[in-house]
Formats: C-alpha cells, structure tokens, sequence
C-alpha cells in the first residue's frame, strides 16, 4: 500500500490511496482512495506510516492516554451465538429490559459464573470487567433487578419450553430424562427439604430438578420438586407433560435404573400406547439373569454388547454390555480390603495368643467374646462384606485363634456387567446410545 500521486494537465494533481497486488504473475494496482482533500502534513503522515516509521518529533507511547480497557471478544461470541440459535426471539419476541436482564444471566454463567450479585456488579460500569453491561444497555443494574427478571421469565415458562419442544423434538424421538438436586444455607425456600443429598451435603435441605432434553442432549424443559422427593415419584409428571403439553404421542423414554423402576414401567408407561423406555436392570435382577444361565462370557468374545430375551421381560430387549475395566478395578479395590481386614485380623489372633495370665484373659475374653466369634472380628468381616459384596470372601475367626479365608466367589460375580433394558416395540430400533452411562448397572 502506498500513496501515489497522478499528475493532471489543467488541474491540481490527485492524491491515490493505493495498493498493488500479483495476479497470473503480473502487478495490478487498485485505488482504494482519493486523498485529493488531505492537508499536505497529513498526506506526508501517512506516507512514514505506511513505510513503518514516524516523525521524530511525536512519541507514539505518549500520543494517546489508555483510560480503561475491558475484554469484549468472548462477550461477542456467547451473545452473537445466542443471537444466531434465535434465544432472544424465544424469550419474548418484544425488546425490554427484563429481557436483556435475561440474557446477562444466561451469559454471564457462561463468562464468569456467580451469584447475582456479583454479575449485577460485572454488569454496572463503575465495576465492571467486560463489555457484557455495555453491548445489553444494562450499565446501570443491582441484583433485585435480576431476581425480578428471574420471575418475569418464570411466568413465560410454558411457552419457551414448548416452543423449545417445537424445535427439538418429534414423534418417535429419544427423550432423556435425569434429576439432580442443590442444597440451600437459608430456611425461607418452600420447596427447601431434606432429602437424598448429591452433594454430600446431608445437614442442608435441597431442592430436586428434573431436566428432559432431547437424543443429542439439547434441554427442553425442567421443573422443579421439594428436596424430599424420590426419584421415581418425579416420570408421572414428565411423562404426562411430553404428551399432554408437547403433544407427543410416541416417543422413547431414557432414564437411569432408579429413576424407571419396575413399578413405575407397569404403571405409568406399560398402559400408555406408543411409550416405550430405555433404562437398565438392577443388581438383583442381573444376579437373577446370571443364575438362569443367560449372562455368558461367550457372549462377549468377538463384540462387547449382546442382545438377549428373558420370559420375565415380555416383549423387551436386553442389552449385554461387559465393563472390563470395572472388573479389573472392583478386583483391584476387592485385594485391598482383604488385604487390610487380614491385618487387622492378625492383631486379634495375637492377642487371644499371649501369656495366660489375669490380664492376658481377660483381654482374650474381651477380643473373643468367650465361646463366640470376636466382636472385632466381626466388625471387620461385615465391612469386608459390605463394601466388597461381589467377592463373597469371608474372614472367619476360629478357635484355636487364627484367622483363615473362606473363598465363595461365584463364576457370575467375576464380572461386571452392564445390562440396558428396552421396550422392543415396532418403532424402537435405536442401538445402545454413546450416552449409556447415564444408566449404567452393574452386578
């Protein structure tokens, strides 16, 4: 790029802003533009600017003041996504400011998740660190504004998820179905109640959520349940909004085994034409398949998934699927507890071993129980039992004192199993999906 100028006969000459470039090995040159109007100063600026040098009276560093700088690329590729799935238009299709109060929450928890106060304060432009507040027109925001956002778009739920259903799902498609739960430190949330906590948080009442999305794992719909909620109680409600809201009719069903029980396939999804499921087996009924024969290691030697039929499930696929690396891990962890409850064991037997004296049986009483089995011993043969269920391995301490082990393992229990469980209807031909561990069951 350079700047050229072309004489003319009766007039002043023209200033070119222009640029050459090879094309079929030949130089072209194109004007980009007419500099006819610049001050001669400035027109001899630009040329030592475009020859990579400056006049040596002007300090570049000092010719500007950096007053403040904020990132603005990763707000403009979450907000151009969102804008190009088509987000706003869902939301509600009239611009407002609890619209945009909106999607500042949707994308500050993809920016730099929070709570709200803190995003109203990344939002405010004394305090904020990107340019989200700015491209929204939301500089000027506290955190009751986005609360009550919040319930501006809890009223305009039912419409977004079922244009969301509009969009991602269709008759005869997979639905996936999973809960999850978040505890509270407060007391005032009404739905806020003890339960089953996935957070280890025991001390803290919870709320449970339920999320359906469709086969690629895209989120339709969530509703809410008291945190006392049981897994199960929640597919009644899902199932009736799929067909009743969703106008969906036939459809695949996708949970965990805790989740479609037994009981809740016979009640609510058996009676209901065109509803059929995909879940997995529980330990019980794996160990039940095992002793009739129909788990075999011969199934898995040329695939690792096998397809078989069971009187008990009429009309039903199951699906095989060997773990082999959960096998070498339960082994693993199995040797390690042995291992731990035999020393402890050994401890015991040297005891009941000392020297007889007053002190010496009265401690060979207490770590024997007299004529029964020791009460140490038995702690750690049932944690032994517990926590290692498929070994069968028993710790049997005997009199004379010493410990020996008792070896029960059945052929079954020396591998782990994965075993889906689908309704084999005329429409429910989809292979074990990449998503299977979402219920995954092993003996």
């Amino acid at each position: 790029m350079y700047v050229a100028v072309v004489p003319n006969r009766h007039s002043p000459p023209a200033i070119l802003l222009r640029e050459s470039f090879r094309e079929q090995g030949k130089v072209h040159n194109r004007t980009i533009a007419n500099l006819s109007h610049w001050p001669p100063a400035q027109i001899q600026a630009l040329r030592q600017v475009l020859k990579g040098s400056y006049a040596q009276d002007v300090v570049l560093p000092s010719a500007f003041e950096i007053t403040r700088s904020r990132p603005h690329g990763h707000v403009a590729a979450v907000l151009g996504t969102i804008r190009r799935l088509g987000l706003e238009e869902i939301l509600d299709p009239e611009v407002s400011r609890e619209r945009s109060c909106v999607l500042a929450l949707i994308a500050a928890r993809i920016l730099d998740p929070g709570s709200k106060l803190a995003t109203s304060r990344g939002l405010r432009a004394e305090t904020c660190h990107h340019t989200l507040g700015e491209a929204l027109a939301l500089q000027r925001v506290d955190e009751d504004d986005l609360y009550a956002a919040m319930d501006w778009l809890l009223a305009r739920q039912g419409r977004i998820e079922s244009e969301l259903a509009l969009r991602h799902l269709s008759e005869g498609t997979l639905v996936l179905y999973d809960l999850t739960s978040t505890y509270f430190e407060g007391r005032h949330c009404p739905l806020a109640k003890f339960g089953y906590s996935r957070d280890e948080r025991r001390s803290n009442p919870q709320i449970v959520f339920g999320v359906l999305s469709n086969g690629e794992g895209c989120p339709v719909a969530v509703e809410v349940f008291e945190g006392n909620t049981g897994d199960p109680k929640t597919v009644a409600a899902q199932v009736n909004k799929l067909r009743e809201r969703f106008q969906l009719q036939r459809l695949v069903l996708v949970g965990d085994r805790g989740m479609l029980t037994e009981k809740r396939i016979e009640q609510d999804l058996r009676p209901l034409a065109g509803l059929e499921w995909i879940t997995a087996l529980r330990a019980p009924q794996i160990q039940k398949l095992a002793q009739d024969g129909v788990l075999q290691l011969s199934l898995f030697d040329e695939r690792d998934l096998a397809e078989v039929t069971h009187p008990a499930y009429p009309g039903e696929r199951l699906i095989l699927c060997r773990n082999p690396l959960l096998a070498i891990e339960r082994a693993r962890k199995r040797k390690e507890l042995m291992a731990a409850a035999e020393k402890k064991l050994q401890d015991i037997v040297l005891a009941t071993q000392r020297k007889r004296t007053f002190a010496g049986r009265l401690q060979r009483k207490v770590c024997t129980g007299g004529t029964r089995p020791g009460f140490s011993a038995m702690r750690i043969w049932m944690v032994c039992r517990t926590r290692t269920p498929q070994s069968r391995d028993a710790l049997v301490l005997g009199r004379p004192a010493r410990a020996k082990r008792r070896h029960r393992v059945k052929s079954a229990e020396r591998i782990s199993y994965l075993v889906g469980r689908a309704l084999a209807g005329s429409h429910c031909h989809h292979r074990l999906p990449p998503w299977s561990a979402w219920f995954s069951c092993t003996s």
